[in-house]
């Protein structure tokens, strides 16, 4: 077996990651697409390696979880077979890529995305383990929000730009240069001795060169995605971003293929009705999509407490404006910005942090699960 990814590391299909509940094996589909029959294999992997449980990630990722160790080859030999798999450890850590899921039949984004991850697994760049990718070329930005390092964008004339995140402006580039001007911004933030995240980097100081930096303005953003129709089909989304193989084979029965998102919600291609589904979220006004938990325990082997259990119970108290985060342990996996209220499990109880990270000082600390419970209004304030 493959060694587990080292803490900190995002987990891969070659190098998954131990958690509680055993390896959490993350599948990264090509273009941000799966094909009903890869859809159908994976969770049919799922049930047959794991534990029956699949992540949708804010990287817009599917993880297998609870696969044993007797399982992650026969797991990989699967993947391959579904041509989900990359050729070594390295090519999978630097395809990090997301892609819009609002692209048409006819958009520059199927090809772009596809030469790209081509150059990605041709390079040699060795890349911070979270340095990521969006392609985002639509004519409102959908992926302002989710976390990326360098961006493919369009200006408001809907010219293409690159921008490196952090910046305010990016560099107009044509079809043809787009990719070489994506590595180009990469090897820059290597070069210049970039560490962690592209953001972090340029307030730190670091000063993008004359032919990287541009003065193009980015598209507007995009109101938040929510369950519901669209025109590319029907985005749906999970509980906490967690799907049972009968769910995601329900989704492979009824749409050509699925598109990914970082909001931990599916775009099927082509429907023009919701779907149903008991573990399914299809309602935009959804209290469960008000609220955000990591795995927890026993899940996860950092966690203090059953995160979920404690959320689901909170959620219809959740202001319609507001965030609930609730967290096994002070890294936040789930959600790395602010919440209004972020709930911090601890050996002593849970911090209670207002308008802000797991980072972020508590102004409440050592509440009990039961206490939050009998006073639900803590969350109702937001």
């Amino acid at each position: 077996m493959s060694d587990a990814a080292i803490k900190g590391w995002c987990p891969g299909a070659l190098r998954p990651m131990l958690s509680g509940d055993g390896l959490v094996v993350r599948v990264r589909p090509y273009g941000g697409r799966l094909s009903a029959q890869q859809a159908a294999g994976i969770a049919d992997l799922a049930e047959r390696h794991g534990n029956g449980l699949i992540d949708l990630t804010s990287r817009a990722n599917l993880q297998i979880r609870g696969v044993g160790d007797a399982g992650h080859r026969p797991l990989l030999d699967g993947l391959a077979r579904l041509g989900l798999l990359d050729a070594d450890t390295e090519t999978e850590r630097r395809r990090n890529v997301l892609v819009s899921p609002f692209w048409r039949v006819g958009d520059d984004t199927p090809s772009l995305a596809a030469e790209f991850e081509q150059a990605l697994s041709d390079c040699a760049l060795d890349l911070p383990t979270k340095f990521g990718f969006a392609i985002d070329e639509g004519t409102e930005g959908a992926l302002a929000a989710a976390s990326a390092d360098v961006r493919i964008e369009r200006d408001p004339a809907g010219h293409l730009i690159v921008r490196a995140d952090g910046a305010e402006f990016g560099c107009p580039v044509s079809r043809a240069d787009a990719v070489a001007a994506v590595l180009a911004l990469a090897e820059w933030f290597i070069a210049s001795g970039g560490r962690g995240r592209m953001a972090a980097h340029l307030r730190d100081g670091a000063k993008l060169p004359d032919a990287l930096r541009g003065h193009a303005e980015p598209a507007p953003v995009m109101a938040s995605a929510l369950p519901g129709l669209c025109p590319q089909g029907a985005l749906v989304g999970a509980a906490f971003g967690q799907l049972t193989p009968s769910a995601l084979h329900h989704l492979a029965r009824l749409a050509p293929a699925l598109r990914m998102t970082p909001w931990r919600m599916l775009l099927l291609e082509g429907l023009h009705a919701m779907p149903s589904h008991d573990d399914l979220i299809t309602r935009s006004d959804d209290p469960l999509l008000r609220a955000i938990a990591c795995s927890g325990a026993p899940r996860c082997r950092e966690a203090h407490a059953d995160t979920r259990e404690l959320a689901v119970t909170l959620a219809p108290h959740i202001a319609p404006d507001a965030h609930l985060h609730v967290s096994g342990c002070a890294k936040g996996c789930a959600h790395s910005g602010p919440a209004s209220i972020t709930l911090v499990a601890t050996g002593a109880g849970y911090d209670l942090v207002s308008n802000g990270t797991t980072r972020d000082a508590p102004v409440l600390r050592g509440l009990s699960a039961d206490s939050i419970l009998a006073s639900p209004s803590i969350v109702g304030g937001c």
